[in-house]
């Protein structure tokens, strides 16, 4: 989780000003966490409040987004919800609104940690994902990421992640030079996610791959949470940049990084 938050902060400063380079100081005190850090977090506390049964996950992911969304991080300068899903977050009786935004994508991560298999994987997306995105590429694009999030977090290699993206989801055959070239600001899933898992594939280190993400621009702060989703679950992340990442965020989403670490991750 706290990979995808990291993406999240590193990718805050450049979403509307892509820079198009992996030269870059990593923190910035300009640097900041946004709604994608805040549903992420929100997510994984609806599959933490199930406490095992996944029966009720799709109410607990609207109570819990409502919850963070209206009244814990409601819509400031910072945290930035797109504008049907902030009006989803005010209905007393949430209805999904058939998106397909990259949104559905960037909050998924920590369902890679409760599911114990592929196809629970896919199941528990579902259900944390159609209550708002039940576009099928809405669907598809959460449903990739936490695939290849699952897989890397059980050993996987990056050739059977490939595989597995290309054979199910998303064709990958990218090239980065002229993905730094031609990429621009999209916000659905079919133009962000193939996008982001091919950054990780192609990168070398957890921060070596949020930097790939931010160099090809786009929607800097939702790809670069999915990248270092995914990037954490195959890498890990250095105690030290955990450190700094922190500093970042408010007292309440620091108790949930922790108690996700302590409780989630331990048991892996």
């Amino acid at each position: 989780m706290l990979g995808a938050i990291i993406g999240d902060i590193v990718g805050s400063k450049y979403e509307f000003n892509n820079i198009k380079t992996k030269d870059f100081t990593f923190f910035q005190p300009d640097m900041f966490f946004t709604d994608d850090t805040v549903m992420t977090v929100a997510i994984y506390d609806a599959l933490s409040s199930c406490k095992g049964d996944y029966s009720k996950l799709s109410d607990l992911a609207i109570e819990k987004m409502q919850e963070y969304g209206k009244k814990r991080y409601p819509m400031s300068d910072k945290i930035g919800y797109g504008s049907m899903f902030n009006g989803w977050l005010t209905f007393k009786i949430p209805a999904p609104y058939n998106s397909y935004g990259n949104g559905s994508a960037m909050r998924v991560s920590s369902v890679a940690y409760f599911a114990k298999s592929l196809e629970e994987v896919k199941k528990l997306s579902y259900a944390v994902t159609s209550v708002t995105h039940n576009h099928e590429e809405g669907i598809k694009g959460a449903e990739a990421t936490a695939v290849a999030t699952f897989m890397a977090l059980h050993g996987a290699s990056k050739e059977e992640i490939k595989d597995k993206i290309e054979s199910d989801y998303y064709s990958l055959d990218f090239d980065y030079q002229k993905l730094k070239e031609t990429y621009s600001y999209k916000v659905s899933c079919q133009r962000t996610v193939p996008q982001a898992l091919y950054c990780f594939l192609i990168s070398n280190s957890f921060e070596d791959a949020i930097r790939t993400g931010i160099s090809i621009g786009g929607d800097s702060d939702t790809l670069c949470a999915i990248v270092g989703g995914v990037a954490e679950a195959y890498y890990g992340i250095p105690k030290e940049m955990k450190s700094t990442a922190k500093l970042y965020l408010d007292k309440f989403i620091n108790k949930k990084v922790d108690e996700f670490e302590k409780k989630v991750c331990f048991k892996r």
